[in-house]
């Protein structure tokens, strides 16, 4: 299982992703699910993968090794030569299709889920930051500031956090914060996400230096945070008053 969460604020890009992919009493393993699939002078491609390894593993290799021209120049296209974070999205787009059909092929009669879905991040040239969610066929949506956040994996236990407290305004540092809460409450309650989480943060401002992090079991920012926000919750609960129809006439 994997979550994977994309915010894009006024203040910048924030992308984070777990890292376990099988989970159980004696079967734990992990692969890095977040990549640099671009960065250079005026070009940073960030990419998290969620669904069939095999899949995702042959769709970055193939936008690593380009894929083939719509025309018969025998010329490759690769995510370096894309002008656009949308021309980006549709060459990944093209690259999950093909490695799915590929795949499909030898898998036919299985019970396999081919399934895959990336979140796609970042910016190419003078163009603002950008944030798409590419599904198995290829199509795509576009990140929106009236919901400032995608999700791929393991969406439902930390979806009410960036529902309730995540917006377009939010500082970078707020929206860093809330999204490492969303992974504290999927980690909660689902065994199958866990640590290390590996973070990308993007500022707007193009001269402020991309930050990334890999927050393992002892993180002191995150230990701290996750203790403090359990404590939290349990404080605002006791303020609640108790369902008035319950008391004794």
């Amino acid at each position: 299982m994997t979550y994977c969460v994309g915010m894009l604020v006024e203040t910048g890009l924030v992308m984070i992703a777990d890292t376990r992919t099988n989970a159980g009493v004696d079967n734990i393993s992990t692969y890095r699910k977040l990549h640099m699939l671009g960065e250079s002078k005026g070009r940073i491609v960030i990419g998290a993968t969620a669904g069939n390894l095999s899949v995702t593993q042959s769709a970055l290799t193939l936008l690593e090794e380009g894929l083939p021209s719509h025309d018969d120049s025998g010329a490759l296209r690769r995510l370096s030569d894309m002008t656009s974070m949308f021309r980006a999205a549709q060459l990944v787009g093209e690259a999950i299709h093909s490695a799915r059909s590929d795949l499909e092929g030898t898998l036919q009669g299985t019970e396999i889920n081919t399934g895959v879905s990336i979140l796609l991040g970042g910016r190419i040239g003078d163009e603002p930051l950008k944030l798409y969610l590419i599904y198995s066929q290829g199509n795509f949506i576009e990140c929106q500031p009236d919901a400032p956040f995608l999700q791929i994996g393991e969406t439902k236990y930390g979806k009410p956090i960036l529902d309730r407290a995540l917006e377009y305004e939010s500082p970078l540092g707020e929206a860093v914060k809330v999204g490492l809460i969303s992974f504290d409450s999927t980690m909660r309650s689902n065994l199958a996400v866990g640590r290390p989480l590996d973070l990308v943060v993007v500022p707007v401002e193009r001269d402020k230096p991309v930050i990334t992090r890999r927050i393992d079991w002892d993180d002191r920012y995150f230990n701290d945070l996750s203790v403090r926000w359990g404590l939290l919750l349990n404080d605002a609960r006791e303020t609640i008053p108790d369902p008035p129809f319950l008391a004794p006439d």
